[in-house]
This record gives C-alpha cells, sequence and structure tokens, in this order.
C-alpha cells in the first residue's frame, strides 16, 4: 500500500466526522478528508492513464482543447480542486474521474460527439462526480464494510496484460471502473447541468448526449457496454430529468447559449480523419484474440500506413509479432512505439519480455522495471523473479514471487509455488508440518505436506526430554505428495516406567 493510501487509512477516525457536501448541500457522513481525496487522486491518475491505454499523443492539441473546456467548467464548480484533463489513447467509448478531480475521457468517447456543448455535459457529468465525492463515498462504503479499501485486479482494456495490475494501482482501477449507483449518477446529471449553464454552454446538448447513449444502450454495441455503460448506465429517466432541468435553467436565465459545434469538429478533425485507421487497430485486436494472427497483421499494417504517428499500432504488431515467436520483429516493432511515446508500460513490458526471449537479460531486467513504474503488474514482476533466479540472486527473486503470490491475477498460483521452491529450503518447517502421538510404546511423526509441490525426501528430528534426559534422533523419510500425509516412526520405544516429556517434531531439511 502506497503512502498516501496508508495515511488515509492511518487517520480514518481522526478525519472521520459529519460534513456539508459541497455540491449537493447535504449533510454527510466523512470519513476520508478532502486532502486525502486530492492525495488519492494524484496517486492513482498516472496507473489509471496507463491501464487505460495510456495518453493519447499524436494530437496534443485536441488534448489541451479538452482541458480548455474543462477548466471552463472547473472554474463555475462547488468545489476547488486542483482539476485536471487528459484524453486516452483507448477505442472505448469512456470517460472517468478520480477523487480529487482527475479526470479522463477516450478518444473512442470523444469522435461521437457532435459539439463542444455536449463534450462539456460529459465533462461536467464527471467534475460533479469529483466534487460531489462519490468516488470517495464509494471508498467509504467499503472501509466501513471491509475495513479496507476493495482494490480489484481488473481488465486493462484493449491490452493482453488483463486482470495483472498489482498493488496500490488496483484502488485506482476499481475506482474507475465502479458501477455509480442511480442517485450519483442523476446528480452528476443534474449539477453538471447546472455547471453547463454557468459556463454558457446550451444544457439542451446534455439531453442529445443522454438520448443518443439510450440509443446505442438498445443497440447493445459491445463496445459501449464494455466502456461508459458499465460504470455510467444510461436510461430513459436520467433524459427525462435533464429535459426537465435544461427547461428550468433557460426559462429563467436569458442566455446567448453555446454549443460550439464548429470549434469542436475544427479540433477533432486530425482525429476524425483517421477513423480507418482506428477501425483497422480495432479490428487487429478482435483477429488476435481469436489467433487469426496472420490476418491481424494485415490490419494492424493497414492502420500503420494510415496514420505513421500513432504507437499502439505498432505495440500491438509488436504484441502479435511476439506471440508469433518472432522475437526480433517484435523488438523492432516494440522500439518503433517506443520512439513515438517513451511513457507508456505495456512498450516496456512487452519488449522486456521479448529481450528475455533473446536471451538479453540486462536490457529485459531495465525494461521491465521501468514498466513497473508506470504501471506495476504481475507480468513483469514475476518475469523480473525469473530473471533474477537465473542470476543466482535467491533472495530478489524470492521477494518478486512473493508480490505476485499477494495479487489477485491468473499468475499468482504459478508464482506462489515459484516462491515455496526457494522458500521452501530455507524454512521447511514451515511447509511440512510435523504432528507427534505415542502408538504402542513408540513415537511417530506425522508429516503434512501443505504445498501442492511433490517432496522427494526430508530429514525430520525428534526431540524429548527422556528421564530427565533431552534426546535427539533424525529419520529420513521419502517422497510426500503435494497435499499429501505420510507417518514416520522416531525409532524410540518406551518402557511403561519411562517418564517421556516435551516431544517435538520438525522437518529439519528436504530435497524437492
Amino acid at each position: 500500500m502506497t503512502t498516501h493510501l496508508a495515511l488515509a487509512f492511518i487517520f480514518l477516525l481522526t478525519l472521520g466526522g459529519c460534513s456539508t457536501n459541497p455540491v449537493t448541500g447535504k449533510s454527510e457522513l466523512a470519513l476520508v478528508s478532502k486532502q486525502s481525496e486530492i492525495a488519492i487522486g494524484i496517486e492513482q491518475y498516472l496507473p489509471a492513464q496507463q491501464s487505460q491505454g495510456g495518453l493519447y499523443q499524436v494530437d496534443t492539441d485536441l488534448t489541451a482543447y479538452v482541458q480548455q473546456v474543462g477548466d471552463r467548467l472547473a472554474a463555475v464548480s462547488d468545489t476547488e480542486l486542483p482539476y485536471e484533463f487528459v484524453v486516452l489513447n483507448n477505442s472505448s467509448p469512456n470517460a472517468w474521474a478520480l477523487p480529487g478531480g482527475k479526470i479522463a475521457i477516450n478518444r473512442g468517447l470523444l469522435v461521437t460527439l457532435d459539439s463542444e456543448a455536449e463534450l462539456a455535459a460529459v465533462l461536467g457529468h464527471e467534475i460533479v462526480h469529483a466534487a460531489a465525492r462519490h468516488g470517495a463515498k464509494s471508498m467509504e462504503r467499503n472501509m466501513l464494510l471491509q475495513g479496507v479499501v476493495l482494490a480489484t485486479a481488473i481488465s486493462t482494456s484493449g491490452s493482453e496484460y488483463s486482470n495483472h495490475i498489482m498493488g496500490g494501482a488496483q484502488l485506482g482501477s476499481q475506482l474507475i471502473s465502479q458501477r455509480y449507483g442511480r442517485q450519483a449518477e442523476l446528480e452528476s446529471d443534474y449539477y453538471g447541468i447546472e455547471y453547463m449553464a454557468r459556463a454558457g454552454y446550451d444544457p439542451a446538448a446534455a439531453i442529445s448526449l443522454q438520448e443518443k447513449f439510450v440509443e446505442l444502450g438498445k443497440e447493445r454495441e459491445a463496445s459501449w457496454v464494455e466502456g461508459l455503460f458499465a460504470s455510467h448506465p444510461p436510461s430513459e429517466e436520467r433524459v427525462s430529468r435533464n429535459i426537465a432541468s435544461s427547461r428550468t435553467i433557460k426559462s429563467t436565465q436569458a442566455k446567448d447559449w453555446e454549443t460550439g459545434e464548429r470549434e469542436f469538429l475544427t479540433k477533432l478533425a486530425y482525429l476524425s480523419s483517421k477513423s480507418d485507421a482506428y477501425a483497422a487497430y480495432d479490428q487487429a485486436i478482435a483477429l488476435a484474440s481469436k489467433n487469426e494472427t496472420t490476418v491481424a497483421l494485415k490490419r494492424v499494417d493497414r492502420a500503420i500506413a494510415l496514420e505513421p504517428k500513432e504507437p499502439l499500432f505498432y505495440g500491438l504488431k509488436a504484441d502479435i509479432q511476439h506471440s508469433n515467436k518472432a522475437y526480433q520483429d517484435a523488438l523492432n516493432s516494440y522500439n518503433s512505439a517506443l520512439k513515438r511515446d517513451d511513457n507508456y508500460y505495456q512498450y516496456y513490458l512487452g519488449r522486456g519480455l521479448t529481450y528475455s526471449k533473446l536471451g538479453n537479460r540486462g536490457k529485459a531486467k531495465a525494461d521491465l522495471e521501468r514498466s513497473n513504474q508506470l504501471l506495476p503488474t504481475s507480468v513483469a514482476s514475476n518475469e523480473l523473479g525469473t530473471l533474477s533466479l537465473q542470476a543466482g540472486d535467491r533472495e530478489t527473486a524470492k521477494k518478486y514471487f512473493a508480490a505476485v503470490a499477494r495479487s489477485e491475477g491468473p499468475l499468482r498460483e504459478t508464482a506462489t509455488d515459484n516462491y515455496i521452491r526457494l522458500d521452501i529450503a530455507d524454512n521447511p518447517s514451515s511447509y511440512l508440518q510435523a504432528q507427534t502421538a505415542h502408538r504402542n510404546d513408540t513415537l511417530m511423526a506425522t508429516i503434512t505436506n501443505t504445498t501442492r509441490i511433490p517432496i522427494r525426501s526430508a530429514v525430520v528430528q525428534f526431540t524429548a526430554v527422556i528421564n530427565g534426559q533431552r534426546a535427539n534422533k533424525s529419520r529420513k523419510i521419502g517422497n510426500v505428495k503435494g497435499s499429501a500425509s505420510v507417518g514416520i516412526s522416531s525409532g524410540w520405544r518406551f518402557r511403561s516406567d519411562d517418564v517421556v516429556e516435551n516431544v517435538t517434531a520438525r522437518v529439519i531439511s528436504l530435497q524437492l
């Protein structure tokens, strides 16, 4: 757990108490302070971006434009926070907000919008989620129910490295993937429209936006169901309430409401012109997931031809080449991706795994460590454990495998076994447990292998105080299968008048 999160939990009780929600004006229990919300948002923002495709880097003017619209709305919001707005390189139509005002919108959602006012409706909605403490309240509910924040590994959108996020970065993943409740969504719609109106945007854009979402929801398009609709479910009720809110505002305020269609379409022109490239990329992902790699490579090559500046395309090509064991080609493609974006974990992770396959342990280690700095994953940590073991550094290998074993990803069991294989020689009695018993005047022990790993042989040491004298005896046992038990005799036989005390048995050494 990272420092800021640890502090939030340590001071939970002292910070708790009733407070007034700055947006709704309602009195509510607040276990997470505003300072903690901001710290959590700052701490989780970069790994959350990494887990969702990284930043969209090709057209930085578009990000500056989104930040500008966001700043305009933040300036009229009810909570002063260090708001930030970024565009993520993700085809899934989605947007999210972390506590503390850290907000992101996906490339895939931007291309479905028709005006700056609709963009303002999306960003205003997310601003309210942060300003009204919806994410923080979710954390507080989990604190009350579990005593800790529930942080589970989730899929990394658009990545083959799904379900591998580790450590404190899991919290951000949970917060951005949570499904908001009905009340939170209605609050964000209502006050988001208020913020739009204060900033001069036509509140009717919130109606057209929600109507669009409802229609897309009826079509059950997979990308929408997995994206925005997973955390922000649309409904006819939300449309009706947006209509009522817009009418009330327009009936009480006389303004020259802005829609900003021309400005928005101008700013979006470059991204829109590359729609065929991103469509080819999305098709390549779908084909690769079905192991149709030959056709997938053709589609990704088509995407690169249409948009040679997009690092994501080279990264996908490299992933496919790696899966085809064309490691040198994969290395070249990862280099092309990193040349265009040297701040995305997946390219370092893929290149690190490729270097490992090519036998270059030094470069593999450097890339995998850099990948973990950007977003800690069990894939990188597990490979770093393997590299450490190959280098003869057992203790470092144990640390990496232990970290993966504590995660919830699919590598957990393998890493647990790898850790045990290293640790069992140092601490055999922790894994082969011994229980003593007397049987027919003989001291016996039952040895239980608590692991799944078969033991080839082991030495059991018996100790006892017999008639006032301390005695030791070692006995060897043969194979003990995983999760199995065997019995062994100490070799001591006792007379009826012998006084036997302080009897113990423990495994002191073993061989796998």
